[in-house]
């Protein structure tokens, strides 16, 4: 993600995140792991590079309500939110997925949060990640994330189906399409990786997301926030499908 806050700004943030915090019922412990990640292939298989689809999307989505991945081919984004998978191709205009299309990537999970906070105007997605691990209690294994409000501005991107033989996974993401938007509602969901399950996920946190009115998404590159929400939930691990 593109880093564009300042030492200061975090550090204010971070203020601000506990001040937010202590209005939340204090928990005893640090979240208790809950449910499971279930995922299609890994982060490793796509820079192999592999991108052909491993199963079809309906045989690994299960009971997940928040979820990213890819397509056959890398054949646009796929943003799973509130139990209804979407698709973002390089128009950025998210349609829902047919579950039949296979997927070489993909994670999900049945999102019920264990802690959130208000994030103040002007934060980063970039900053995030320690707010996150705060809220987590922990800066391993695998978090899942959603962050719900209103942005300043929101940098999201597709890229274009692949052919073998599959080019490296960097010189695709060099092709990318990028959105540019600005002033939007939208939600954004993922997962932060630590460093137990590198290579299984993408390394550190990786995030999807919508518009509220549907009207566009993708792989989401940056953000600024003006008013929002982050909620976490502590997973109990993986469980990989791979065919």
């Amino acid at each position: 993600m593109i880093l564009r806050t300042a030492a200061a700004v975090t550090t204010a943030f971070l203020a601000t995140a506990a001040v937010a915090l202590s209005a939340l019922p204090a928990p005893s412990a640090a979240p208790a792991p809950t449910r499971w990640v279930t995922q299609a292939g890994t982060y490793d298989y796509l820079v192999t590079p592999d991108y052909t689809g491993l199963m079809p999307i309906s045989d690994v989505l299960g009971k997940a309500t928040i979820g990213l991945g890819t397509f056959d081919h890398l054949d646009g984004e796929l943003v799973l939110i509130g139990g209804t998978v979407y698709r973002v191709g390089t128009d950025g205009i998210p349609a829902p997925a047919d579950l039949d299309s296979t997927t070489p990537f993909f994670q999900g999970v049945a999102f019920a949060p264990q802690a959130a906070v208000s994030i103040p105007a002007g934060t980063e997605c970039s900053a995030l990640t320690p707010v996150i691990d705060e809220l987590a209690g922990t800066t391993d294994g695998v978090v899942a994330v959603r962050v719900s409000g209103s942005f300043d501005s929101l940098s999201a991107r597709s890229v274009p189906r692949q052919e073998q033989p599959y080019p490296p996974l960097s010189d695709v993401v060099a092709d990318q399409t990028v959105f540019p938007l600005a002033d939007v509602r939208a939600t954004l969901v993922g997962f932060r990786t630590g460093a137990s399950a590198m290579g299984i996920g993408a390394p550190g946190l990786h995030l999807h997301g919508l518009t509220t009115d549907r009207s566009a998404g993708g792989h989401v590159l940056s953000c600024t926030v003006n008013r929002a929400r982050l909620y976490v939930q502590v997973t109990r691990g993986v469980r990989v499908h791979t065919g």
